[in-house]
């Protein structure tokens, strides 16, 4: 066995990765003393010097990305990640604030809602719709992230009209929640931001209303009475003291409009307009609607129903 055999590719030194460099860029300076030296031939050297450039120039990309160089090497010597690793920047969490709720009384469903969208301590808007309807007797409610509730609210609408194509009837409440819930599980890992009541009146069981609550994880609950946001433990709080079943239509309205109302007060993410929706056997229908920016005149001069208000044409 011939001893001057090198068992391993030779380490090249500073002046011979110079060499190696000026090769590439079309200077061959002591190239020819570096191969004699090193018994290394012209396509080794080639492609030597190509790798160190690629090494280098990711290098640099990492450094003017992040600040520096980065090791991908931890300090027991392990791999710790892929050098082709990208790094996502941080993600950005902004404060949702909303004020929704909804109950059964003895005349149908009232659902009531804000109109302010924020955007952690910025208001987005101030005119939002955060009822979205489903089919002719059903609801949904927005609470949330603005785009995830209105898209995934907006699919369950064209799935419910696919179904009442298809089958010939309106899909009911339980059907189009457990629809909303199943997709929202499936895609959780997302990120999403939902919180929503699906409610109305079936067509097979015609005066019985239902309410589900929904949210991003696939949670399904089905109740009398929810209040979803920021705002919800206000608004509850009047809920609690105040309501029941046996409530007339114009009771139940008013006392939305109050519970509402009350939330906006305290909540600082919760605001606009207060809006009103009363939905039963025969459909569902926007009742009241109140600007909030005059709720300090209501309440000094305590009117309450929709018709002491209209009376003093405040709005």
């Amino acid at each position: 066995m011939r001893s001057d055999i090198q068992a391993f590719p030779p380490i090249l030194e500073n002046n011979e990765l110079c060499s190696c460099f000026s090769l590439l860029r079309g200077h061959p300076t002591n190239m020819h003393q570096t191969r004699q030296r090193r018994g290394m031939s012209q396509p080794f050297i080639m492609l030597t010097a190509a790798a160190l450039l690629i090494v280098m120039q990711f290098d640099t990309i990492q450094a003017s990305s992040f600040g520096g160089i980065s090791s991908h090497f931890e300090g027991n010597g392990n791999w710790n990640s892929s050098p082709f690793e990208t790094v996502s920047p941080p993600p950005l969490e902004f404060a949702h604030g909303t004020t929704t709720l909804s109950f059964k009384f003895q005349g149908g469903i009232i659902a009531a809602v804000d109109s302010r969208a924020s955007i952690g301590n910025f208001v987005g808007s101030k005119t939002t719709q955060k009822v979205l309807p489903v089919s002719p007797r059903i609801l949904g409610t927005m609470a949330g992230g603005a785009a995830d509730c209105g898209f995934w609210i907006r699919k369950l609408k064209a799935e419910a009209k696919a179904h009442q194509l298809k089958e010939g009837r309106s899909m009911s409440v339980a059907r189009a929640s457990r629809i909303l819930s199943n997709a929202l599980y499936q895609n959780k890992a997302l990120g999403l931001s939902v919180g929503t009541m699906i409610m109305g009146f079936d067509d097979e069981i015609i005066g019985k209303p239902s309410i589900y609550y929904v949210d991003n994880t696939g949670v399904r609950i089905g109740g009398d009475m929810f209040s979803v946001g920021s705002g919800s433990t206000f608004a509850l709080g009047i809920l609690d003291t105040e309501y029941r079943y046996d409530l007339t239509e114009d009771e139940a309205i008013a006392l939305g409009i109050k519970a509402i109302r009350h939330a906006t007060f305290r909540d600082a993410f919760s605001g606009g307009f207060i809006g009103v929706y009363l939905i039963t056997k025969d459909g569902w229908r926007k009742v009241f609607s109140e600007d909030l920016a005059v709720s300090a005149q209501i309440v000094s001069q305590g009117m309450s129903s929709p018709e002491q208000i209209e009376e003093h044409d405040i709005i």
